[in-house]
Parts: structure tokens; C-alpha cells; sequence
């Protein structure tokens, strides 16, 4: 049997456009996440908190503003938002060497650069999110969303090695130039890729979203049910349909729990129990070769067992397996290692449900509401992430590390609950949306 998404790669020139241009992007990605943090603390001679202030800038309007873009951003030319993104992240980073080179470098001017670099990632994100449903016909949605899901892993895993050989090589700040190039290459995939169209009245063409002949699924897009969509739309849309609503309210729960988590493993491990930075971080790498290994068996896994079945598999392993980290008494290396199964095992699970969770949310959302929905989906999933990392520190400290790490083990196997019921375990397929 053909794989889909590599069937979908050989005869869909655009869609392969825009997936070399987001494999170039994600690569340059992981240079900025290793060259960015080196510039503030070796150019600048900055401290930790420096160091984390410009990280934080980086994510913070994921934090402030995915409500408010995703809003602004619906009913816009998705394409051509992903384009101005991407230059605009150019211009942006290009700013990083010229005054590395210039000498007026600053730890408030990183700071500014990552902020503004993240809100062009942020309008790419929503924006994308409802670009590839227009490009691809809805039985091609998870094939592409796997093919550009299993490219990011592969960067994710491969990327922080050449990355480190890159600032090596040119040091941190002209390492920035390789993530200009993706930046570039993106926004040429991007513009180079066709949305498919169908002739809409006399003699013209319009290009809209085409759902592509499917059994049991409406030919026609879910409408919004609000007249004039507000800010709130998109949280309304989440939470009123059942499916919708438990994979919101699992992605919060999850990501909280997943800062109480791994905040405190890390304390446990390296402080206490005697596991090397080094063998740490071996283990962690784990995550990423199990993530990539369910991305690649999640279609499969789907068609053989059914998409509820599926995803219960995925959130035993994302959800349940942590709960061995805690309660495994050994130390230094046997430690690690137990911890490298677990993130293996962990990660298959992640790929599966990312996959699985991003397809259906593209099509169970009205498809004029995707963008508005995308960002109320990012605030409410970004959210809880400082709230985790809050809650990391008070259990570390007054209940100890290990007890953090069991807490946030038993935080992800609560995040699952709103997912196991009768009704979504039932699942084949994607449902048809309740509005069509």
C-alpha cells in the first residue's frame, strides 16, 4: 500500500511547495532557539535573567494576542499574511548581526526583535491553519498535515546538532543568516503554492476550500451560526461542539501539566538523583525520535483500528506512561535510560495525537471560522502554560521535586479524561460537523 502523504508529495506540486518551503522554515527555526539565547549570553555577557526575559519575549504573544490575531485574521488572504510573516521575520532577525556588527547590540533590542518575530510566527500559525485546508481536498488534510508534522519533527531532532555546528562555524549572531533563508524559502513555497479553486458563477473563478466528494461529509462548509462573528466567536465555536471542547480542554490540561512535569524532573534527576546534564539530555532526545515515529505510523493506526480507538492508544502513551517516572528507584545512567523510554514512548503518543487532533479540528470548525477558532484554540492552549510553570514551582518547593514530578504525571492522565468517553471512543472517522 502507497503512503499517503508521500503519494500526496509526488503528484500535488503545490502542496510539495509549500511543505519544502515550512522543512526550510523549521530547520531555521532550530538555529534561532540555539543561536538567539547564545547571542544574549555570550555577546552581551548577559545572566539568566536576561536570558529568560528575551525567551519569554519570544512566546509572549502567543500569550497576549492569539485571540485578537486569530479575529483580525479571519476572512484575509491567508496566503498572502503567511508571505508579509515570513518577510517580516527576515527584516526582523536581520536586525540581530547588523548590530552585533555595529556595536549597539542590546539585551532590550533582542528582547523587541523576538517579540515582533513572534507575532509574525503567530500570524503565520493561525493563518496556516487555514491555508491547508484550502490546498489540499479534505481526504488529503491528514496526509498533509502528517508530511509537514513528521519534516518539523525530523528538523526538531536533527536540527539542534547542526545548529551548534553552524555557531561554531560563524558564531551565534551570523548563524541568524540561516534562519533568514528559511524564512525566505517559506515565503516562496508559500507564494508559490495554489489554493484549489472551482469556477464560481459565470466565467469566473474563485478559490475557496474544497472539501473533495467524501462519503458521509457535507459538500458544503459549516456555516457560522453569528451573523457578525465578534472576538468571542472563535471560544464559542470550541465549546459548543463536544469533540471541539474536549481537545481544548485536554491541550490546556496537558500543557499545564506538562510545565509541572518536566520543571521538576529535571531538578529531580540532575540534583538528586544523580543523572548527568549530558545523559539528561540524551534522554530528552528521545521525545523527538518518538514523536517522529508516531507521526509516521498515525494514519495507519487510524485506518486499522478507528480514529477514537486511535486516540486512546495516543493518550495512553502521552498521558499514562510518565506515571513510571517517579516511582522507578534507581539513579545516574539506569534513571536515564528509564527515562528515555518514557519519553520515547511519550512522544509516539504526542505524534499520533497531533496529527489526529489537528485534522479534525480543521474540519469540524466552520471552515470560515478557522483562523478566528485557531487563535482562541492558541490562547487557551498557550494560557495555561505560564499557569503550569507557576504551579510547578509552589508543589516543588513546599511538596518536594519528586512529588512535582508525580503531580504533573497524574496532571496528564487527567488531561485524558475529557477525551475517554463512550462517544469519542466510538469514533471511525471525523465526525460531520453538528452545523452541517
Amino acid at each position: 500500500m502507497k503512503d499517503p502523504s508521500w503519494v500526496l508529495l509526488r503528484t500535488d506540486r503545490s502542496f510539495r511547495r509549500y511543505w519544502l518551503g515550512q522543512g526550510a522554515a523549521s530547520a531555521g527555526a532550530q538555529v534561532t532557539g540555539i543561536a538567539v539565547p547564545l547571542v544574549t549570553a555570550i555577546a552581551l555577557d548577559a545572566g539568566p535573567a536576561a536570558v529568560s526575559l528575551v525567551a519569554a519575549a519570544g512566546t509572549l504573544p502567543y500569550l497576549l494576542l492569539s485571540l485578537v490575531a486569530g479575529h483580525l485574521l479571519q476572512g484575509r488572504d491567508q496566503r498572502r499574511s503567511m508571505v508579509a510573516a515570513d518577510l517580516a521575520q527576515c527584516v526582523l532577525l536581520a536586525q540581530i548581526p547588523v548590530a552585533w556588527a555595529g556595536g549597539w547590540l542590546s539585551v532590550p533590542l533582542l528582547a523587541a526583535v523576538t517579540f515582533l518575530s513572534g507575532c509574525c510566527a503567530l500570524i503565520f500559525g493561525l493563518s496556516a491553519f487555514a491555508f491547508v485546508p484550502a490546498l489540499v481536498a479534505d481526504r488529503d488534510l491528514a496526509p498533509a498535515n502528517r508530511a509537514v508534522q513528521a519534516t518539523r519533527t525530523v528538523t526538531e531532532i536533527s536540527g539542534p546538532g547542526l545548529a551548534g555546528l553552524l555557531v561554531s562555524a560563524v558564531g551565534a549572531p551570523g548563524a541568524l543568516i540561516a534562519t533568514m533563508l528559511g524564512h525566505l524559502a517559506s515565503a516562496a513555497g508559500v507564494a508559490s503554492s495554489r489554493p484549489r479553486s472551482r469556477t464560481v458563477g459565470a466565467g469566473s473563478t474563485a478559490v475557496v476550500p474544497d472539501p473533495g466528494p467524501e462519503p458521509g461529509r457535507s459538500s458544503k462548509p459549516a456555516p457560522s451560526k453569528e451573523k457578525r462573528p465578534t472576538i468571542l466567536t472563535g471560544l464559542r465555536i470550541l465549546f459548543a461542539d463536544r469533540h471541539l471542547r474536549a481537545l481544548t480542554v485536554h491541550a490546556a490540561t496537558y500543557n499545564a501539566a506538562e510545565q509541572i512535569l518536566m520543571l521538576n524532573l529535571i531538578l529531580w534527576a540532575v540534583q538528586q538523583q544523580g543523572v548527568g546534564v549530558g545523559a539528561y539530555g540524551l534522554a530528552l532526545a528521545g521525545a523527538g525520535v518518538g514523536g517522529l515515529l508516531g507521526t509516521l505510523v498515525a494514519l495507519r493506526l487510524a485506518d486499522k483500528a478507528g480514529l477514537g480507538p486511535a486516540f486512546a492508544v495516543s493518550l495512553v502513551l502521552s498521558c499514562a506512561v510518565p506515571l513510571l517516572l517517579p516511582v522507578w528507584p534507581v539513579t545516574g545512567w539506569t534513571l536515564a535510560a528509564v527515562i528515555a523510554a518514557v519519553m520515547l514512548l511519550r512522544g509516539i503518543g504526542e505524534g499520533n495525537a497531533n496529527i489526529y487532533s489537528l485534522t479534525m479540528r480543521q474540519q469540524l470548525i466552520p471552515r470560515d471560522e478557522l483562523t478566528r477558532s485557531a487563535g482562541a484554540y492558541t490562547q487557551v492552549m498557550y494560557g495555561s502554560i505560564p499557569l503550569g510553570a507557576l504551579l510547578a514551582g509552589v508543589v516543588g518547593e513546599s511538596l518536594g521535586v519528586r512529588a512535582g514530578v508525580l503531580i504533573g504525571a497524574v496532571g496528564l492522565v487527567l488531561s485524558a479524561v475529557p477525551m475517554l468517553t463512550p462517544a469519542f471512543l466510538r469514533l471511525r472517522t471525523i465526525p460531520v460537523p453538528a452545523a452541517a
